[in-house]
């Protein structure tokens, strides 16, 4: 990772399970294996990595390089009540929008996102915002806005 720029680390049960959920949800991809190798099991073969440990960690990366790259491990420790850090994914085009047209557009992008497998929307407006709470597969909140 290049010094000064920001990563994104999340525990998890299943790295590459979640790593994709994240990436499809955040129009991320997954890093792309290192130069040299067709695929990441190319490399961890050539490694000698053994198979039960090769989904033991997972990388996504912003495609345009904009936002930061995020990495998941796999621990095996039950997770806390309520995260302490979120993602929130800014669905909405424009805060130059009426609310109602943030909220379709919200709505629409919980919908592409519940069908990745995030799960219990709780929407909220206050003060004329709009969000809806979601769960991702492995129960960790995040916020679509």
């Amino acid at each position: 990772m290049p010094r000064g720029k920001v990563q994104i680390v999340f525990d998890c049960k299943d790295p590459a399970g979640l790593s994709r959920f994240y990436a499809s949800a955040l129009n991320y991809k997954l890093q792309d294996p290192p130069e040299g190798f067709a695929t990441w099991e190319d490399a961890l073969r050539a490694w000698n990595v053994p198979g039960e440990d090769w989904n033991s960690k997972s990388v996504i990366v912003d495609p345009d390089q904009a936002g930061p790259r995020i990495f998941f491990q796999q621990m095996d420790t039950p997770k806390p009540a309520k995260n302490r850090l979120h993602i929130d994914i800014n669905a909405s085009t424009s805060s130059n929008v009426s609310l109602e047209e943030r909220k379709e557009q919200v709505r629409k992008a919980v919908e592409r996102i519940t069908k990745l497998g995030a799960r219990e929307p709780q929407e909220w407006e206050e003060d004329g915002e709009y969000w809806v709470v979601m769960l991702d597969p492995e129960g960790n909140e995040f916020c679509v806005q």
